[in-house]
């Protein structure tokens, strides 16, 4: 029998977070593993409840998240777009809340390649004029 879940897509740098909910307990498992033992710190962990907290939704769900690519701080917040983005569909008046606090934009932010002939993506070598 197959048990009937809300799914969210999030992704932040280069990780990707693909997100579960079911109804249950409150269980969050990244990677399953539970997302206390995956993200130690506790700044990774308020990112994850960020979306659960804003929408009075801890504790109402069992969560199952499998996320790849990036580090820790990426994954974690891929893992709240994903979150997000099941509540949508929970649920669409969380739309408002979740809005407001920026969690269902997508950060498009990553890191800027580098140039042929300099050093870094800006820096350039150094220049001796003698």
């Amino acid at each position: 029998m197959k048990e009937e879940y809300f799914y969210g897509k999030g992704k932040r740098k280069t990780s990707t977070a693909r997100t579960r909910l079911y109804s249950g307990s409150g269980q969050i498992l990244v990677n399953g593993r539970p997302y206390q033992e995956y993200f130690p710190r506790a700044t990774l962990q308020m990112i994850i409840n960020q979306p659960l907290k804003l929408t009075q939704a801890t504790g109402k769900f069992d969560i199952k998240i499998n996320v790849d690519g990036g580090g820790l701080a990426g994954q974690a917040e891929a893992v709240r777009h994903g979150i997000s983005r099941a509540l949508l569909q929970v649920d669409q008046e969380n739309r408002p809340v979740l809005k407001k606090a920026g969690l269902l934009t997508r950060d498009a932010r990553v890191k800027e390649r580098k140039k042929y002939g300099q050093r870094g993506a800006r820096a350039k070598f150094q220049y001796s004029k003698r």
